[in-house]
């Protein structure tokens, strides 16, 4: 379709980009003037692709439309007009031009919060549910027909940076283009809007941000939270105006000590304390501020608003000075309107936006060995030699920030000095994690030698029930996902690093699922009960019968080098919701996320004893926990062989429960009837995503005759597009396999496919570049007694078989024809054989008409020798109970 955007912020630039990737003409951009010199991000994406870009400062005068600026918009023939942010008035005879007239993203749920500020009225009302929608432009404000609507829960502490990065920049992204899709293929709807609940409220601005201090903690919260970023909650105290940024709600009723802030007006003075600015409402409750804005426009932390400045101003040495005009460039090429960078040049008042803000972290972190700014640091640093000041203190350790104290203790052997074992101490906490190497001697050691193996259990064994199993735990579990949110970016880079996954899947499925899943189980906490039975009464007396269920104790929970994060997250999550404490086991070949989630559940304030690591291999540690008679519960994800062996030694150890999520051989089933161009990109994710390292991968594709040739056809040329390398790399598609001993198993795997006379179409060797990467493979003609046809290969090799037109209960039989069953696939647009082959399939998930699709509340789980118990859902908690039943008689 032909499409002209009109837009601008980077926002528009990613609805832009995803536009033209579906195939979409993008005949024009239309955005704002160059602001101090700078090209709005839209405007710099179309200009490298050649795309015709636009910038009227205005589309109309006076209420009528410009003739010259309507004339160049008709020139270009638009079918339709996206407007995915928009800040200029555009007239009708433009809006209506195209065949297809105009959609506009709107971030509310329309018809509330008509008009602009939507996202901080969301908050300002205190909003359970916030969202976006996608409508029909008309000659209102926000109030023509409804395509699409999209929403998320606000959750307590949201600003409007958090709800907007969270949910509606990427999910109103993905919305934009559903709604061209929609159109595109005549779907799209066209919902009228109700005028029951609608409301409209204007553009927030700084003179109407005041606070009204006599309404109760929550309602101050909700105001200042509203207008965080901008324009800014303030009131009038200590002389100046302050502007305050980062409210929280503060619901444990105790009062800190700290200095009081006289604020008229307010109910009580405010306390500054060593965590901020504690603020009460009418009500007696309280709230606590981060952030102070300074009537100057310098931003301190709340809790150093008595403090005096620095005094002292750093002398730099000649390396540091490099440094500073390393940054001073880094300014100027961010601020190019300004002719000098000099010391008093406020980076903001020279024409940065926030993005600069991003921008301007991310050079550092590139000029600066990977130091990590936060968006507040420069914030609170707005002049360049305050910036530099800021920067190199950070650089020599001087921040003043209190950090995390960790001892790391090494017990050295003959032929391991540093690896056999570390011991990771903080304060107040004992949380161990224990490094094991091959070498039988490291046992469960400390400095002093050998002790007693159970002593790690006995320190997750402390009483948890009065402690841990409360409602009042649920708040560490949302604060130890918005720690990973927070950590993102780091975690899916370790995880790169570590798992060979391509750092965008890894940001996107290997941590984003694993936020999910904690904020999911937390909310799952204070909601585990039991029942209430009728039974036969014992006359004449009477009886209550109830159950209870209870924590089962210390589970030991080993974990795959797959989605090392993800599955840890998996099992985790719902071990801790039921109240239990763990031992976690991460593969020996990919530890980092696991150690740098240790380190988080510490900072989320998670009691002594309840989350311990050891890394090490499976023979020593995984076999220990599996043996060990203080461990109730093994969770494990891994081989079938393994898994075997496992469930041995809990039944021999002390008949543990223990759940198994094994291996797999998952066939897809692809009909003649179905969505081609869907099923060939499915199955192609099917078997490649995660360069095929995934245990649900489509091990064996079961093509229908006619359709066989085209899609193997097009399935190798899509293939020969993928960008195999550096899985940091953002414009990766294949990273490297995870350790040289699997990128042989594929290669052997390959060989014997050849060998017994599948036909190999493409790829089946490893790349020609140092490392361990293995070319994207197909084979087709396999036949059901081929190896490749029986057996697992964990890898990026997509198994190809053939089954006679309208055989549907033949290739039933061959795709069950197998010892596994975690997953299987189907793909016809014929809603009667979709559902009768769902129910024959002999597996614990089935996908029809997509794959690889989870989700954290659908219980996750295989049949036969794929395993049984289940992760993920409600299902999964009771994984990690035990059900006690209570009768008494009156």
């Amino acid at each position: 379709m032909r499409i002209a955007i009109i837009g601008q912020s980077l926002f528009g630039q990613e609805v832009y980009s995803r536009l033209r990737k579906e195939g979409h003409q993008v005949v024009g951009v239309f955005t704002i003037p160059d602001k101090d010199g700078k090209a709005d991000p839209l405007a710099l994406e179309a200009e490298k692709d050649h795309v015709p870009v636009f910038k009227f400062p205005r589309w109309r005068l006076k209420g009528k439309a410009l003739p010259e600026v309507v004339e160049q918009y008709k020139s270009l023939g638009a079918q339709l007009n996206v407007l995915p942010f928009c800040s200029q008035f555009i007239p009708m005879e433009v809006i209506n031009a195209p065949e297809h007239g105009s959609i506009i993203y709107h971030p509310s749920l329309l018809p509330r919060h008509r008009g602009a500020s939507a996202i901080n009225w969301t908050l300002i009302h205190g909003d359970k549910k916030g969202g976006f929608t996608v409508f029909w432009a008309d000659d209102g404000l926000d109030t023509g027909d409804i395509l699409l609507q999209k929403e998320c829960d606000v959750l307590p502490d949201d600003t409007v940076s958090s709800l907007y990065n969270r949910f509606l920049f990427p999910e109103g992204v993905n919305g934009m283009v559903e709604a061209v899709r929609l159109i595109t293929e005549g779907k799209a709807p066209r919902i009228p809007q109700t005028e029951e609940g609608a409301t409209y409220e204007g553009i927030q601005k700084k003179e109407n941000a005041k606070i009204n201090w006599d309404q109760p903690a929550e309602a101050i919260h909700n105001w200042i939270r509203g207008n965080d970023k901008v324009p800014g909650a303030w009131t009038e105290a200590n002389g100046q105006m302050l502007t305050f940024f980062g409210s929280t709600l503060n619901d444990n009723g105790l009062v800190p000590e700290g200095d009081t802030l006289d604020i008229p007006g307010a109910s009580q003075p405010g306390i500054i304390t060593k965590v901020g600015l504690v603020l009460f409402g009418n009500d007696g409750k309280m709230l606590v501020v981060k952030n102070i804005q300074l009537e100057d426009g310098k931003m301190i932390p709340a809790c150093h608003f008595f403090k005096s400045a620095e005094s002292t101003t750093l002398e730099l040495t000649e390396e540091e000075l490099v440094t500073a005009e390393t940054i001073r460039d880094a300014w100027q090429r961010i601020l190019p309107n300004v002719a000098e960078i000099e010391s008093s040049t406020d980076f903001f008042k020279s024409g940065a936006a926030s993005v600069d803000v991003v921008r301007l972290i991310e050079e550092v972190k590139l000029q600066c060995n990977g130091l990590e700014l936060e968006n507040e640091d420069v914030y609170m640093a707005t002049t360049f030699g305050d910036f530099i000041q800021m920067l190199i203190r950070k650089l020599r350790g001087e921040d003043g920030e209190e950090e995390q104290a960790i001892d790391y203790v090494g017990k050295g052997t003959p032929r391991s000095p540093l690896s056999s074992s570390q011991i990771y101490d903080p304060p107040s906490r004992i949380l161990r994690l224990k490094m094991c190497d091959m070498d039988s001697s490291c046992g469960w050691a400390s400095k002093e030698g050998e002790i007693n193996r159970s002593e790690l259990l006995e320190e997750a064994s402390w009483k948890m029930w009065e402690k841990t199993w409360t409602r009042k735990m649920e708040k560490t579990r949302w604060r130890l996902a918005d720690l990973m949110e927070e950590h993102q970016e780091e975690l899916a880079t370790i995880e790169a690093i570590d798992s060979g996954a391509v750092y965008t899947l890894a940001l996107k499925t290997h941590v984003g699922m694993s936020i999910q899943t904690f904020r999911y189980f937390a909310g799952w906490c204070d909601k585990i009960q039991g029942t209430t039975i009728p039974i036969n009464q014992a006359r004449p007396n009477r009886n209550l019968t109830f159950t209870k269920k209870e924590p089962v104790g210390v589970c030991g929970i080993v974990i795959p080098w797959n989605y090392p994060l993800m599955m840890l997250s998996w099992k985790t999550a719902a071990c801790l919701a039921a109240g239990n404490t763990l031992v976690i086991k991460p593969a020996q070949v990919t530890p980092l996320t696991a150690l740098k989630f240790a380190e988080l559940t510490v900072k989320a304030g998670i009691p002594k004893g309840v989350v311990n690591v050891l890394p090490g291999s499976g023979s020593l540690v995984g076999q220990r926990l599996s043996d060990h008679p203080d461990v109730r519960k093994i969770g494990f994800t891994g081989s079938t062989e393994i898994g075997k062996h496992i469930m041995k030694s809990c039944a021999l150890s002390n008949v543990k429960k223990v759940s198994l999520e094994l291996g797999g051989k998952s066939p897809l089933i692809i009909f003649a009837d179905c969505d081609l161009s869907k099923a060939i990109q499915m199955g192609m994710s099917s078997v490649f995503f995660n360069k095929g390292e995934n245990c649900i991968a489509a091990g064996r594709l079961f093509l229908e005759n006619s359709i066989h040739d085209q899609f193997v056809q097009k399935v190798v040329e899509e293939v020969k597009k993928l960008k195999i390398g550096d899985p940091l790399d953002r414009a990766t598609n294949h990273g490297p396999q995870n350790h040289h001993a699997h990128l042989q198993k594929l290669i052997e795997y390959c060989q014997k496919g050849v060998k017994e006379g599948a036909t190999l179409v493409y790829g089946g060797k490893q790349v020609s570049r140092p490392g361990f990467f293995f070319e994207p493979t197909i084979f087709t003609n396999v036949e059901d007694h081929m190896f490749v046809a029986q057996e697992e290969s964990f890898g990026p090799i997509m198994i190809i078989s053939r089954f006679p037109d309208g055989d549907i209960d033949g290739v039933l039989q061959r795709a069950n024809a197998t010892e596994f069953g975690l997953a299987s696939g189907v793909f016809t647009q014929n809603i009667n054989k979709a559902l009768y082959v769902s129910d024959k399939l002999q597996a614990g998930t089935v996908f029809i008409n997509t794959y690889n699709k989870t989700d954290v509340a659908a219980p996750f789980g295989g049949f036969k020798q794929s395993g049984f118990g289940k992760d993920l859902g409600e299902a999964a908690l009771n994984e990690y109970l035990k059900i006690k039943t209570v009768t008494f008689e009156y």
